[in-house]
């Protein structure tokens, strides 16, 4: 267990769960392939709020050797737990000024997203004498990082902007993936296709988690699946197949029986009657669960489904357990915020999120129990 001494509140992290959810996308994207796809994984920003020294050596052991990490901090701390130089490190952001030559001495693949970053990339295998590993990213659609279409152009025409550099990968990223129906899906395929095609022959790969849902046509030869190794949803519609990685669990520290009309937390936001038993839970949006709202949120005790009442303060939330036995609802009982039956995408919609912020935003106050993994 790591986490601050006597937390009120746990997240439980299911490791085997998190090596059963990169075996299922590494054999989901081999469907249909005429050939082998390797399957990456995605776990930059503290491997989506998990951690990053947990989940990397196990999603190593299950048989992932490709990692994608978005900070040099990040790449360099995962060179640190993953040493084995069979253990690819992509850098989602490319060398950044002086970082290059760190870079190189500690073997992470940087992901070149302009001309400015492939000549620094460049200049530093001239540097060192010898060829350095990097992916090549290609913006078809999202306008944020990649080459955009002229510089492409300028790229194709100039392939000794290369020299020196091992191609290890070209790629790009679908803005649209978890929604298969949008015209935009297909058309970044075609592009990516057309783009690929004027460039020196390399592995590709375009598809995150919601690509790898799309089928063999989108495989190419890497995955980089990112929130369904953690048990979030690859697809906006249809069944849910990972399997929860993820449970929060909020302690309840009073229960109270109200005898009088009033209202209930900040702004007076919601009723009570006599009658009402409201329990009060330590956790808050200080914790990671947002204030806002996108539907009634609900929890669940011991089986119960109850609502999430009044606002969301710093380190609280109020329940209505009106209906719930009171040796169910009680001080030190535990609920269940996130798992244990409410799955991570719901809890999220519920909150006004998605599931990538939930997870991220986990704070620092819980205790954390790590299970499986060995």
């Amino acid at each position: 267990m790591t986490g601050p001494l006597g937390a009120p509140s746990h997240v439980l992290i299911d490791l085997d769960a998190l090596s059963a959810n990169w075996r299922l996308l590494r054999d989901m994207a081999q469907v249909g392939a005429l050939h082998a796809v390797d399957c990456a994984a995605a776990v930059k920003a503290d491997a989506y709020g998990l951690g990053l020294g947990q989940v990397a050596p196990v999603l190593a052991a299950a048989g992932c050797t490709r990692f994608f990490v978005a900070h040099a901090g990040e790449a360099l701390e995962l060179r640190s737990l993953l040493p084995d130089p069979a253990i690819h490190i992509h850098l989602l952001h490319g060398p950044m000024g002086d970082e290059t030559g760190a870079l190189a001495e500690s073997a992470i693949t940087p992901v070149l997203n302009d001309l400015g970053q492939i000549a620094r990339w460049q200049a530093e295998a001239r540097k060192l004498g010898r060829p350095l590993p990097a992916i090549v990213h290609l913006d078809t659609g999202m306008n944020r990082l990649g080459l955009p279409d002229q510089e492409t152009a300028r790229l194709a025409e100039d392939p000794a902007r290369l020299d020196g550099i091992s191609l290890a990968c070209i790629m790009s990223h679908l803005a649209t993936a978890d929604e298969p129906e949008r015209p935009e899906v297909q058309q970044q395929l075609e592009r990516f296709r057309a783009l690929t095609a004027r460039l020196p022959r390399a592995p590709l790969s375009l598809a995150n988690s919601g690509g790898i849902a799309l089928g063999p046509e989108f495989a190419f030869d890497i995955v980089r699946p990112g929130i369904a190794l953690y048990g979030g949803r690859p697809a906006a519609r249809g069944a849910n197949p990972m399997a929860e990685v993820v449970r929060l669990r909020g302690g309840i520290l009073q229960v109270r029986e109200i005898d009088a009309p009033g209202a209930v937390g900040y702004g007076a936001s919601h009723s009570v009657t006599p009658g009402s038993r409201i329990a009060t839970v330590a956790v808050g949006y200080a914790d990671g669960l947002p204030r806002a709202a996108g539907r009634p949120r609900m929890a669940l005790l011991d089986g119960w489904q109850v609502p999430i009442i009044g606002r969301v303060s710093m380190d609280l939330i109020t329940l209505d357990v009106t209906t719930v036995p009171a040796a169910i609802a009680r001080p030190g009982a535990m609920v269940d915020l996130i798992g244990g039956g409410l799955c991570l995408d719901e809890a999220a919609e519920a909150a006004g999120t998605i599931s990538y912020e939930l997870l991220t935003g986990l704070g620092n106050r819980y205790a954390r129990h790590y299970v499986g993994g060995a």
